[in-house]
């Protein structure tokens, strides 16, 4: 699925990469500010810890289904109108879990919100990969920064909301509005990517190939590593490197500004090194970063290493994304696969190492994590692309964009 190189001049390519940039920052904000508003919900309907844990796996479940439908809407309607459709739902649906009567809603509406949100991911996933490959150079660990950076955009305006004792249907109603505006504006100038004649299209709901359970592989590994180290660094610090509660909010606060800033440089490192190489550097500063987590007795070192496990994990599933979108499958249905296997991690992660550490520590959890992210210096090797390199402009594609 592309557009000719007449349709990509480098004044559109450089439109492009800015439209899908911000595009990625609007989807970041939407989980930036629904993430500040959780308290708020589980207060306002009286959930228990229990119940608000059950609501809030509903969007990974809806990721997961709606995911592989993605590939045939972006095939029959084009990248910008399913991107402005889908980014337009998941913004809209941002106001609904704060609506939500009861914990049946709550979990309908988290459905929804995921859903919209995974099939959005598809699609600006697949037009990013397709901009950088008419850019010529490595683009998708900066497009994941800007991600990033939505969310904490998302939370800086929502941390304050939040003090201030802000309903959370008005916060929400109204952050949700303006982004739909913002989403709906910036996918104007999204490249309209439409499927080459001779193209099939993709299966209404398919099995990911297995070039993209492969690639995906490597991306539940470092999922994993970020979603276990995102939920639980904090109480690690807590419980087992004996920190004060404020010391240990320092952990999550270093784990995910070092991998937003990482990804924002990350492209620098993948055009020096290459995808490949990048990995393999990365998994062995995760790895390091794991081993000084699982040797702390202290907050210094603990706090160290899981900065570095984000610094490590930051490039994995943006090269994946682009390795998928290169692998000589459907690009939409490729990623869409990549998508679902690391989603699943993500659902995984948080549970299993609630689990271990149930049944023996949270030190023995994040040794499991060290050796997932040591698992990316042995499989790095699947991210290099067979017959595509991001190293110049594509040959000329059959379908016009605009």
């Amino acid at each position: 699925m592309s557009a000719p190189d007449v349709g990509w001049s480098p004044a559109k390519v450089r439109t492009a990469h800015v439209a899908i940039a911000t595009v990625f920052a609007v989807h970041g904000a939407v989980s930036g500010t629904f993430a500040t508003r959780i308290p708020w919900i589980k207060d306002h309907l009286g959930l228990s810890a229990g119940a608000l844990g059950l609501a809030l796996v509903c969007p990974a479940v809806g990721s997961m289904l709606t995911m592989p439908l993605a590939g045939r809407l972006m095939h029959r309607l084009g990248s910008r109108t399913a991107l402005r459709l889908l980014l337009g739902m998941w913004c809209a649906a941002l106001a609904l879990p704060a609506l939500s009567p009861g914990l049946p809603w709550l979990c309908v509406a988290l459905l929804v919100f995921g859903g919209s949100a995974g099939m959005a991911d598809v699609v600006m996933n697949a037009v990013g990969v397709a901009v950088e490959e008419h850019k010529g150079k490595s683009i998708m660990s900066g497009l994941h920064g800007m991600w990033s950076v939505g969310t904490l955009a998302g939370a800086a305006i929502g941390v304050p909301a939040a003090h201030a004792g802000l309903d959370g249907r008005v916060h929400l109603g109204v952050m949700a509005g303006a982004l739909v505006l913002t989403g709906f504006l910036v996918c104007a100038k999204v490249p309209d990517l439409h499927p080459a004649p001779e193209e099939d299209a993709p299966p209404r709901f398919a099995l990911p190939p297995r070039t993209a359970l492969v690639i995906g592989a490597i991306g539940f590994c470092g999922v994993f590593a970020e979603g276990g180290t995102a939920d639980w660094c904090a109480v690690y610090l807590r419980d087992i490197a004996n920190a004060s509660p404020a010391v240990a909010a320092l952990a999550y606060t270093a784990f995910s500004c070092t991998m937003a800033t990482a990804r924002l440089l990350g492209d620098f490192a993948v055009r020096r090194l290459g995808a490949v190489t990048a990995v393999r550097v990365g998994g062995m500063i995760a790895t390091t970063g794991g081993l000084l987590v699982v040797l702390a007795h202290a907050p210094v070192p603990a706090i160290a290493g899981f900065a570095l496990i984000g610094v490590g994990i930051s490039v994995v599933v943006p090269l994946c994304f682009a390795a998928a979108g290169r692998s000589g499958q459907n690009p939409s249905q490729a990623i869409a696969g990549v998508a679902t296997v690391t989603y699943t991690s993500g659902l995984v992660a948080p549970a299993a190492i609630g689990g271990i550490a149930g049944a023996s520590s949270l030190t023995a959890s994040f040794a499991l994590v060290t050796v997932l992210t040591l698992g990316l210096v042995v499989g790095a090797g699947v991210l290099r692309p067979a017959s595509a390199k991001v190293a110049g402009p594509p040959a000329p594609a059959p379908v016009a964009a605009d």
